[in-house]
């Protein structure tokens, strides 16, 4: 499972996702073959927020861009009004998805994926190996949605819990039985910033601190010792901490959310103005929002403008989705 290496920066990490390997490249695995289509049948379930029409400006606003990531230039994007999941997609809701079409992730398919070292649970026969950059990265073999730390883990307990392990291509084959998609970039930044223009983080710009956890991210030293201060060692139940001015949980820590873009770090330079949808074609997925894995002295991108990507195949211990009515337009 080796790294996607972006850029240079300290805090880039392999294709970031504070620090989660890509899929590209797997040896001695043959690739998982798709065909999901779907009817738009499916109970999706989430609680809708209503996002207003309206202008906002994106992009870094703070001056905590990380090189390479294409967070600048700040531009003015205007957006129509669209409805979006409250809450990021849940183990219970990916459940009702599966059972109805029997569909197979990537990870069940590739049959691994990437656990942090402290969550594994897992013989010691599953355990493929750390990441040569990013060794708390570990590839786990019978990981994957159902089994989020190992073979030996499930998810008693987890169900309103993010489901993770999901690739691109698992979040986008759940939209299509839900009849829904996933948010473009601009709509996720947006969204995510609740109605606060300009602000570094959902509910403004005041920093992390223990007198008052905000969201779900490492504390610590990152990545041998996680404190666990604002209560979760990895994924937290999505209704955890505040909501955003426009009743969104938890946009930024947490996990990782796919979004429909493909991505690059020029796009920022000759932007559309009014509902971009990224560039036409791509190699990697933009992933927002940061993880329960980001820590301001490795990863800082849980922010509102921070960015990310992977490739459409590959899942992680600490990437979900939420999702967007589809319009008739689209």
């Amino acid at each position: 499972m080796p790294e996607n290496p972006r850029s240079a920066h300290p805090n880039s990490g392999p294709s970031c996702a504070c620090g989660s390997p890509t899929r590209s490249g797997a040896p001695t695995l043959a690739p998982p073959v798709h065909d999901p289509t779907f009817m738009a049948t499916g109970e999706h379930g989430i609680e809708q927020a209503d996002i207003p029409a309206g202008s906002f400006l994106m992009g870094d606003s703070s001056g905590d861009e990380n090189p390479g990531d294409g967070e600048t230039p700040q531009h003015m994007v205007t957006l129509d009004a669209f409805r979006i999941d409250a809450t990021t997609v849940t183990n219970s809701a990916f459940a009702r998805f599966i059972t109805q079409t029997g569909y197979r992730t990537d990870a069940e398919t590739w049959k691994f994926s990437a656990v942090f070292h402290s969550a594994i649970q897992a013989d010691l026969a599953d355990i493929i190996g750390p990441v040569a950059e990013a060794p708390w990265w570990f590839g786990i073999h019978g990981a994957d949605w159902a089994h989020p730390y190992g073979r030996n883990s499930s998810l008693d307990g987890l169900e309103n819990h993010p489901v993770v392990h999901v690739s691109w291509n698992d979040a986008n084959a759940y939209c299509e039985w839900a009849g829904r998609r996933l948010p473009t970039e601009a709509e996720w930044e947006y969204a995510a910033r609740g109605g606060l223009a300009e602000a570094k983080y959902p509910w403004g710009d005041d920093e992390v601190d223990a007198r008052r956890w905000r969201v779900n991210i490492f504390q610590g030293q990152f990545p041998q010792h996680n404190t666990g201060h604002d209560g979760w060692h990895t994924t937290a139940p999505v209704r955890s901490f505040e909501p955003n001015g426009f009743g969104l949980w938890q946009t930024v820590g947490n996990v990782w959310e796919w979004c429909q873009d493909w991505y690059d770090p020029t796009y920022y330079a000759f932007p559309p103005a009014m509902s971009p949808t990224g560039p036409d074609s791509g190699t990697v997925k933009v992933l927002r929002g940061g993880s329960y894995l980001c820590h301001a002295s490795y990863c800082n991108r849980y922010r509102n403008s921070a960015r990310s990507s992977n490739t459409i195949d590959s899942s992680m211990g600490n990437a979900g989705f939420r999702t967007v009515e589809r319009s008739k337009s689209r």
